[in-house]
C-alpha cells in the first residue's frame, strides 16, 4: 500500500467521510451506500462476504495492505475493512491503486 493511499484514508477519515470495520461497513451497505471497498489482504473471511456484495451493488472493491495498515492509516485499530463514502476519495484512491500490488476484484 502507498503512503499516498494512506495520506488519503487519513484524510477522508478527518473529513468523516469513511467507515470502518464489519458492523458499520454492514449497515451502510444494507442502505445501499458507499463508493470503495478496501479490504485487507488477512482477512479471507471478510473478502469472500463483503466483495461478493459490493460487486452486487457496483462498488469497486480494492484488497491491500493488512488490517494494521489498514487501521493505521485511519488513527484506529487494526479494520479488514473500510468504506469510502465519497466519490471524489475514492476516485483518488481507485487512481493511486491500480498498481501491480494490489488486487481489483
Amino acid at each position: 500500500m502507498t503512503p499516498k493511499i494512506l495520506s488519503l484514508l487519513g484524510m477522508a477519515r478527518r473529513a468523516g467521510k469513511i467507515s470502518s470495520g464489519e458492523s458499520q461497513v454492514e449497515a451502510f451497505l444494507k442502505k445501499q451506500k458507499g463508493s470503495l471497498l478496501i479490504m485487507a489482504e488477512d482477512s479471507p473471511g471478510s473478502i469472500k462476504k463483503y466483495s461478493q456484495w459490493a460487486n452486487d451493488l457496483h462498488i469497486p472493491v480494492i484488497i491491500c495492505g493488512t488490517k494494521q495498515e489498514l487501521g493505521e492509516a485511519v488513527g484506529l485499530s487494526p479494520r479488514a475493512l473500510i468504506l469510502i463514502m465519497d466519490d471524489g476519495f475514492a476516485k483518488a484512491i481507485i487512481r493511486l491503486g491500480d498498481t501491480p500490488e494490489n488486487e481489483r476484484v
